[in-house]
């Protein structure tokens, strides 16, 4: 793994303007001293999602504001969850299903 760079926020302002201006890639990078094309597209998505707040996070695990995914509307939420109860369903009925076949096993022994 290599060493982890950390960039100012004005650097990747600076950049994000470049690119979005029409300035190649190879150019942001040698100008502003940047290793890797892909932190650049990052720094632009952010700028495009409106995440500019996360210019100033430090380098490694980012982190989210909310705890869980945020949902467009209140029926994605509730199909969201209305999925994750069918898929806790089934393990159930799977677990059942396993746990009868082991006390019938277990019966038939005796």
């Amino acid at each position: 793994m290599g060493t982890r760079v950390s960039y100012p926020v004005e650097v990747k302002q600076k950049a994000v303007e470049m690119r979005l201006a029409g300035v190649s890639m190879k150019e942001i990078m040698q100008e502003l001293n940047i290793k890797n094309k892909t932190q650049v597209q990052t720094w632009v998505r952010w700028h495009k999602a409106g995440d500019t707040h996360r210019f100033e996070q430090p380098v490694g695990k980012q982190y989210t504001h909310g705890k869980g995914p945020e949902y467009s509307s209140e029926l994605e939420r509730l199909r969201a969850e209305n999925r994750y109860l069918s898929q806790q369903n089934e393990v159930l009925k799977k677990y059942n299903e396993l746990e009868r076949k082991w006390i019938r096993k277990r019966q038939s022994n005796w």
